[in-house]
């Protein structure tokens, strides 16, 4: 099994998981991602999780042009493509909200991750897809941007539910080397893949002497929008 397609499916049963034991309060909660709500974000996280099944039901693009790497470029977070990102999912939630009170709010969102690993699964590795942005890509390579989105977003619905992160150890791996590209840390850092995570994406800050050490080891850290 491929080790991102492994990671895409250990890190969305594992949300699936969690997601299973919310209630309707849990979803009114405030998240670090403002002005979302957990039900926003789970919206977008559902939404993006999904999106490949899409994307494969139509024509191949031409050849990839993008990586997972290049994808994550400044022009995703333009303040009108931020904007309509946020109200996507404010919309996505507020349609989506009785049939998640109903079912629960982990029905839709497994709905959407397996429909989207069974739609890889019937191609290539290397089939081409064109994203929302317009960028073609790999399906490997897209779906690894999922990886982090599923990934990096859980440590937010984690932190707004007062719980531990549940990030996988193989979706830990895929968004490690991704925002290291592939590098060794210096090991007098001390961190774990959590911490780099966590410091790469802002949800917690770096010291001057810690960017200090990436800059002495020729290390620039994959930043979101940079």
């Amino acid at each position: 099994m491929h080790p991102v397609r492994s990671a895409f499916h250990d890190e969305c049963d594992r949300l699936g998981a969690v997601l299973r034991t919310l209630d309707r309060s849990d979803l009114d909660r405030p998240t670090g991602c403002t002005p979302w709500t957990v039900a926003d974000l789970l919206a977008h996280v559902r939404t993006g999780a999904g999106r490949l099944a899409d994307m494969l039901a139509t024509t191949v693009p031409g050849p990839a042009r993008v990586d997972a790497a290049g994808y994550f470029g400044a022009a995703k977070f333009l303040p009108q493509v931020d904007a309509d990102r946020i109200e996507s999912a404010r919309s996505e939630a507020t349609r989506h909200r009785s049939q998640e009170l109903a079912a629960g709010p982990g029905t839709d969102f497994d709905r959407a991750w397996r429909t989207t690993l069974a739609a890889v699964d019937a191609h290539p590795a290397d089939r081409v897809v064109r994203t929302r942005h317009g960028d073609p890509m790999t399906v490997t390579e897209f779906l690894r941007t999922r990886v982090v989105e599923v990934g990096v977003h859980g440590l937010d619905l984690a932190e707004a539910l007062d719980r531990p992160p549940w990030l996988t150890p193989t979706a830990a791996r895929v968004i490690a080397d991704l925002l290291t590209g592939g590098q060794p840390l210096p090991a007098d850092l001390g961190w774990d893949r959590l911490t780099l995570i966590r410091k790469a994406t802002g949800r917690s800050p770096r010291s001057r002497a810690e960017q200090d050490a990436l800059d002495a080891a020729g290390i620039r850290l994959l930043a979101f929008g940079g």
